[in-house]
Formats: structure tokens, C-alpha cells, sequence
């Protein structure tokens, strides 16, 4: 298929937006995107934004369902403009901001090694060591976490969307990412509606485990009662101990997993994860 030459594709953008071709990219822009922000917004935003750029390089592709997504950096690795684009090359979402990377604590994995908490192939939704490919990584506390779905054939579900039964990760097996002693457990609370979520319970049922070398991991957005066990269990690396669920601030099931060097995920620090396959998953990726 021939491409116009006023056409913006994975291939020009970064030479487009260099050249404040705005006007172009902005007609390629999704109506939804036209709507929230006008042609004179988006002219002004970018020029603005290309001040002292003297390059763009892709930096980062990752596929999503029927979505391409890229994140191009300028030749100062100090911006970074993310675009999400279908096959026709339509731009779904756009975002430009700086580009910030905690290269100290990049450095720190954890001393132990982890499995996935998980007993069949899983993709990678959330994970990574930017926050364009882990929104995660903007937190201190949740920095290195995964969020992990089950995709099937470019979707997380099947049938409606507004059933919890409906989504692949939903009721599947959690197991223990290493051995370790269980130090919390919340099982009571209730599976959201797809699409609603509980702030007020951001992990919703959750188990933490203790490990050596003064490690903790967490694994959140359990099934309501599921869990399998209690405070004080001891348990082996790939033990099942809950199924997925859809609780807390979670807006479909998935499971989100964390390694931190404290007990209280809300005062603690994440560790990058040292995983037993040397393996460093990030979004896109299918993970066993």
C-alpha cells in the first residue's frame, strides 16, 4: 500500500513533529482526541515542547490489543512524546512530557528471586522501567510492580465486558512468587463491577509475604474469599494460595505484584524484581 507523503506513520513521526508539521499529525488524530483538545491547543503545546530538540529517536514499541504504541525520545533523552496508533495509523492518544528516569534505584534488585505469581501464560500490561511502559514507575512505592492480565486473541475478555466471569484472568490460580511466611491476608471485600473501582481499598484483598534478606511481595485484586491462606502460613515458591479477582482500584481483574523492602506497601520502597529465569518482562510481553 502506498503511503502519502503527508501521511503520518511509526516511521516519520519523529521527523513530523521536528519539523512542526502539527497541522498533519493533528488530522490524524482520533475525533475523540480533536475533541478534548482544539488544533491551536495542540500547535501551541508542541511547539513549546520542541524547544532545543535537535532530534527524535523511537525509543520503544510495545502492542496492545489492536493499538501500537511508541514513545520517542529527543537527543537529550530529556522528552518524550508517547503515541498510540491502530494499523491505519490513526493516533488514538498522544502525550508529550519530560522524561523521567530513577537510575539509582534502577540498579537495586532485589536479593532473592521471584517467579510470576501465576500458573499459565499471562501478558504483560503494566512492568517496566519507564513510566510511558509502567505507569507504576512515577511511584516510589510501586516503582518495579507488574500488572498481569490474560489476552486472548487481542482481548482480556470474551462476550460482554460488564462480567466479571468474563475476563480470562478472573478465577485463575495466584501462587506464591517465592518461599516466605504470610504476614497479611485480606479476603473480604467485594469484586468491583468492570469498569467501577474501590479507592478506598486501592489493593483490595491482598496477601503479603515475608522473605529473607528483609523482602516483602504483594500480590493484590483477589478474588472475594479466595484466598487460601492465612497470617502465619508458611509458604513454598509456586504454591497456590488465591485466584484472581477484580477488587479494590481495579477497573477489570488482573493481579498486581510487587516486591518492596517493607511490609506496608503504602510506606515502603519497590525493588526492581531479580526474576529466577533472568528474564526483565515489560509491557507487551507474555510471561509464564
Amino acid at each position: 500500500m502506498r503511503v502519502s507523503s503527508n501521511e503520518v506513520t511509526p516511521q516519520n513521526f519523529g521527523m513530523f513533529f521536528l519539523q512542526e508539521r502539527f497541522d498533519e499529525i493533528y488530522n490524524q488524530c482520533h475525533e475523540t482526541f480533536q475533541e478534548m483538545v482544539s488544533n491551536e491547543q495542540f500547535n501551541e503545546l508542541a511547539k513549546s515542547f520542541n524547544a532545543n530538540v535537535q532530534n527524535y529517536e523511537l525509543f520503544n514499541k510495545t502492542t496492545i490489543a489492536h493499538y501500537h504504541q511508541y514513545v520517542w525520545l529527543d537527543d537529550r533523552q530529556e522528552k518524550a512524546i508517547q503515541v498510540t496508533m491502530d494499523s491505519s495509523n490513526i493516533i488514538h492518544s498522544l502525550l508529550i512530557k519530560p522524561y523521567v528516569v530513577f537510575p539509582e534505584s534502577d540498579k537495586k534488585y532485589s536479593q532473592n528471586t521471584y517467579i510470576m505469581p501465576i500458573k499459565e501464560e499471562w501478558f504483560v500490561f503494566w512492568g517496566g522501567v519507564n513510566e510511558f511502559v509502567n505507569y507504576h514507575y512515577a511511584y516510589e512505592g510501586q516503582r518495579y510492580a507488574y500488572d498481569l492480565v490474560i489476552m486472548k486473541n487481542d482481548a482480556t475478555f470474551k462476550e460482554s465486558p460488564s462480567v466479571n466471569e468474563n475476563y480470562y484472568a478472573f478465577n485463575k490460580e495466584v501462587t506464591a512468587p517465592a518461599d516466605g511466611k504470610v504476614i497479611k491476608v485480606v479476603n473480604h471485600l467485594e469484586d468491583n463491577v468492570p469498569g467501577e473501582m474501590y479507592e478506598m481499598e486501592p489493593a483490595g484483598n491482598v496477601i503479603i509475604i515475608e522473605h529473607t534478606n528483609h523482602e516483602y511481595s504483594m500480590v493484590a485484586h483477589l478474588k472475594k474469599n479466595s484466598c487460601l491462606v492465612q497470617q502465619g502460613d508458611t509458604v513454598k515458591q509456586g504454591d497456590v494460595i488465591a485466584l484472581c479477582g477484580n477488587s479494590g482500584n481495579s477497573s477489570e481483574a488482573h493481579i498486581h505484584f510487587q516486591v518492596m523492602d517493607a511490609p506496608d506497601f503504602l510506606n515502603c520502597q519497590s525493588l526492581r524484581i531479580r526474576f529466577a529465569d533472568g528474564l526483565e518482562p515489560i509491557q507487551g510481553d507474555f510471561v509464564k
